[in-house]
């Protein structure tokens, strides 16, 4: 039996009960409380002396074929209790057959949510997760359960398109690094008369081929992730935030003959201090290799007026205004210095998913001079200290 042919005799028993209930207490009220003092006709004719006839209008006469004899008469108590019993049994038929009607159509719009409900698993069990079931109405059990199914599709939705956008990145930008190690490795074969001299070169060019791809792989991975996870809202400070990351990145910024200055006020706000960690590490190395020779990188926190911020600006080759509106896509690269080495232009691309999952503000402005200025802010928590406008 279906819940909703359940909930419908549910309600007409509970409607039919009521009614029996209600009709026993009538009829054994009516039969044992009151005194009942009914006289006969004749009685009644005696207790009343003869008046003379009225000039009444002359009756009107029953319809053809019916019984005078027929109309209700009652002349007894017993008469009186059959016929309340006999009544009140009809409307109890009628009105539990309306209880069932009603409870039906009740139990219907009741239970629709639930068949919305059903009819998006079912399509989530095929593989189409971009289905929402939108419920409108009052926000009782039914309608929260599907904002969590809501929820739940949107979670499975946004982690397999983060696999999906993985697999497809990674066939794509492992692709040609791939099949230069192969190359290399045949010609290396080929070579009947390769030295050890050769070889190392040879060795060297696949080990920092290598090395890339395990870069490449890492930055899809962290990709991917940040659209699958949740995050952490944690009270955090981005200067303490940017202040680590310099202490990470302190080899490479030595190396790079880029000079780096500062300017770290405490900037509170709730995140996720590991994806904050990553996405400003990730500014501040992308500062770096698309620098040039003697460049200068300055790294800046605080408070301003829309929320907590971490700026970085560079120096670096002239940035067209078209360029900087597709720098957070996926494997697009900036022009600059890169010391030989050919980098997997994911940076920018996993500080844009990470100012997405926290709904923060990212903006990419191009120097007119050269470089980039990269400003993430984020909305303080409540108890932070009162922000200062910008100068």
């Amino acid at each position: 039996m279906t819940i909703r042919a359940r909930l419908t005799l549910t309600y007409a028993t509970l409607l039919t009960a009521s009614g029996a209930v209600m009709l026993g207490t009538i009829y054994v009220f009516m039969r044992y409380v009151p005194t009942y003092a009914i006289l006969p006709a004749d009685t009644l004719e005696a207790s009343y002396p003869s008046s003379p006839p009225l000039n009444a209008a002359p009756a009107t006469p029953l319809p053809t074929g019916v019984d005078s004899t027929a109309a209700l008469e009652l002349t007894s108590a017993s008469d009186i209790l059959n016929t309340l019993l006999t009544i009140s049994i009809l409307a109890l038929v009628v009105l539990a057959v309306i209880g069932a009607v009603l409870g039906w159509v009740i139990a219907g719009r009741v239970l629709r949510p639930l068949t919305e409900i059903n009819s998006a698993a079912k399509l989530a069990a095929t593989g189409a997760l971009d289905h929402r079931i939108g419920m409108r109405g009052p926000g009782d059990e039914v309608h929260d359960l599907a904002d969590t199914f809501d929820d739940m599709l949107e979670k499975l939705d946004g982690a397999f398109q983060s696999h999906r956008r993985f697999a497809a990145n990674a066939s794509h930008e492992l692709r040609t690094p791939l099949a230069t190690n192969q190359t290399m490795l045949e010609v290396a074969l080929a070579d009947p008369d390769l030295d050890t001299e050769s070889l190392r070169r040879v060795a060297e060019r696949v080990y920092q081929t290598n090395r890339r791809n395990i870069e490449t792989v890492d930055s899809l991975l962290t990709l991917a992730e940040i659209g699958a996870r949740g995050t952490r809202n944690e009270k955090i400070d981005l200067a303490r935030i940017a202040a680590d990351v310099l202490q990470d990145l302190r080899e490479e910024i030595a190396s790079s003959g880029v000079r780096v200055e500062t300017d770290l006020e405490p900037a509170e706000a709730l995140g996720d201090p590991v994806l904050l960690h990553r996405a400003v590490a990730n500014l501040v190395q992308n500062a770096l290799r698309h620098n040039i020779e003697d460049g200068t990188l300055r790294l800046t926190t605080g408070h301003r007026s829309n929320g907590a911020q971490v700026q970085v600006a560079n120096t670096g080759p002239v940035v067209t205004t078209s360029t900087v509106a597709s720098l957070t896509e996926p494997f697009v690269r900036g022009t600059g210095r890169t010391g030989g080495h050919r980098h997997h232009g994911l940076g920018l691309a996993i500080v844009a998913s990470v100012a997405e999952v926290h709904s923060a503000g990212l903006a990419i402005v191009a120097n007119p001079k050269g470089g980039l200025t990269v400003t993430f802010t984020l909305v303080p928590p409540a108890t932070s200290a009162k922000p200062k406008e910008a100068p």
